[in-house]
C-alpha cells in the first residue's frame, strides 16, 4: 500500500513510529514487520519504504523516545532562570512535572523498558545518558546536590510502574523542595558533613 494519499513521508514516518510504539507495547520487542504495518495501516512494502528493516524502526523509535524527552527538558527550561542547577531544575521538572495520566506514564516505561532489551538500542541510551551527564554536571551545582536531586526526580518518575500515583500532595511537595535544594545547595552542606 505505499503512502497513504493526503499524508506526506513525515506523517507517515510518523505514524508508522507511533504504530510501532503500539506493537512493542502490545505484543512485546519481537512484534513482527507485518505487525507494526498492520498497526500503522500500511503494506510491509510501504512500512521497508521508510524503514529497511526492524532493527532501523527500532533504532528510530529509541532516538524518538530520547528526543522527546530532551525536547520535555528544553521546554521545561525557563527563560528567566539563570541562576546555577537552571538545567537541573528543567530535567527535575520535565521527569516528575504533572502527568496527565499515569495509565499513560506506565505505558512510555514500559516502551523504554522493552526497547532496552536489545543491546542497540542500549548503547544508543548509554550514549544520550552520558551526554546528560556531561550537560547537568556542568549545570553548576556541588555533585553530591545533583546526584541526589537526579536520583529522586529518576525515582519519582517510575512510581507509577508500581502502581503508585504521581498527582499526591507528598510528590508535588518533594519536587518543590528538590527545586528548593537547586536554588540553594549551600543546606545540604548542613544536613550531611
Amino acid at each position: 500500500m505505499g503512502r497513504t494519499a493526503g499524508r506526506s513521508p513525515q506523517d507517515t514516518r510518523r505514524a508508522l513510529l507511533d504504530a510501532a510504539a503500539d506493537a512493542v507495547r502490545a505484543r512485546g520487542i519481537h512484534a513482527s514487520l507485518d505487525d507494526i504495518a498492520r498497526f500503522a495501516g500500511v503494506s510491509k512494502g510501504g512500512l521497508i519504504y521508510h524503514f529497511a528493516s526492524k532493527e532501523e524502526l527500532i533504532l528510530e523509535l529509541a532516538r524518538d523516545q530520547l528526543a522527546a524527552f530532551q525536547a520535555s527538558i528544553d521546554a521545561a527550561l525557563d527563560p528567566a532562570d539563570t541562576a546555577p542547577g537552571r538545567l537541573t531544575r528543567a530535567y527535575l521538572r520535565a521527569a516528575v512535572g504533572p502527568a496527565d495520566d499515569d495509565a499513560a506514564v506506565r505505558e512510555s516505561l514500559a516502551l523504554v523498558t522493552q526497547l532496552m532489551t536489545l543491546p542497540a538500542v542500549a548503547e544508543l541510551a548509554r550514549a544520550d545518558a552520558e551526554r546528560l551527564e556531561e550537560a547537568l554536571a556542568a549545570d553548576g551545582l556541588p555533585a553530591d546536590v545533583l546526584a541526589l536531586v537526579v536520583a529522586a526526580a529518576d525515582g519519582m518518575s517510575t512510581a507509577p510502574l508500581w502502581g503508585a500515583p504521581t498527582h499526591t500532595l507528598a510528590h508535588r511537595r518533594l519536587a518543590e523542595r528538590l527545586v528548593h535544594l537547586t536554588r540553594h545547595p549551600h543546606l545540604w552542606e548542613t544536613v550531611v558533613p
